[in-house]
């Protein structure tokens, strides 16, 4: 995906949060171990207050997930970098703090367990011990989830009734839809023919009916491609499964046309001319600085 990492979305904290709860409910959690101390942001409960406790469910909210440990949840957003291991057994010693990529491990009186990682330099990887998941401001700021019941194509369609925002930043902002990342708009786009610099307040009914059955149907059919996987599987199963995104430069898989790119300071969007833009490339400001 030319360098760019895999960044976890709703479908694959939605696989994960399956597999913990498959491997997690019902076992005793022994040891919980910050090892990057920086990705801790509550002290209040301690993470050792989670030890002596058994695991009774997992829970996802948008790209959030939740342990449930008899009521005191350990939460854990895994931002861009971060990653979900999991061990069976667990390797024996106390991890040593250092500039590796290991934040926290969890272990099981099983001798299980899991990390939790983060590559790169940017720590953005969060961890938070609370008793209420919903009152996280990350959580309690979130938008519908785009996979429950409710989220009709009337409900869709009010959220982005008076939008100002081109299309692609409006799925992608977690208070109006949770759970949607760079990779995921992008499918979501490519699948409904439709521009990423497109007004989403200026979709038509049809458009609006379009985006929304593409957006259930990738987020659908990823979660099904990801659904009984090992979390070490996840990442390459997610880029096996992309047609547009990060494959800039190869053919697109409807048309043939070549897929493009446009690139902004820390991200890129990818699409393909014929299928979403009338065959017309769109503008790259930041490639056109580059070669003046």
């Amino acid at each position: 995906m030319r360098g760019e990492a895999v960044v976890p979305e709703l479908p694959e904290v939605e696989a994960l949060r399956d597999f913990l709860a498959e491997e997690l409910t019902g076992r005793e959690i022994v040891r919980v171990l910050p090892v990057a101390i920086s990705v801790l942001k509550t002290y209040d409960p301690p993470v050792t207050a989670l030890e002596g406790r058994e695991v009774t469910g997992v829970a996802r909210h948008g790209k959030f997930l939740a342990v449930d440990a008899g009521g005191l949840w350990l939460v854990t957003h895994l931002a861009r970098a971060g990653w979900l291991q999991w061990k069976d057994p667990l390797p024996s010693g106390a991890p040593k703090p250092g500039k590796g990529p290991l934040a926290l491990r969890v272990a099981l009186a099983t001798g299980a367990g899991f990390d939790l990682t983060e590559a790169g330099t940017q720590k953005r990887l969060a961890v938070y011990v609370t008793d209420d998941p919903a009152a996280l401001p990350g959580i309690a700021r979130l938008g519908p989830d785009p996979l429950a019941a409710d989220f009709t194509l009337e409900r869709f369609a009010g959220l982005l009734d008076g939008e100002r925002r081109r299309v692609k930043g409006a799925l992608r902002d977690q208070s109006l839809i949770a759970g949607i990342g760079n990779a995921y708009s992008d499918e979501i786009l490519h699948a409904a023919r439709m521009s990423p610099y497109k007004l989403a307040g200026s979709l038509s009914e049809e458009e609006t009916r379009r985006l929304y059955e593409a957006l259930r149907a990738t987020l659908d059919e990823a979660v099904a491609r990801s659904r009984g996987l090992a979390a070490a599987r996840l990442k390459s199963e997610k880029k096996s499964g992309l047609r547009v995104h990060g494959r800039a430069g190869q053919p697109c898989p409807v048309c043939g046309d070549t897929i493009r790119e446009v690139s902004f300071a820390d991200s890129a969007l990818q699409y393909c001319p014929t299928c979403q833009t009338g065959g017309k490339p769109l503008a790259d400001r930041r490639m056109s600085r580059l070669l003046k």
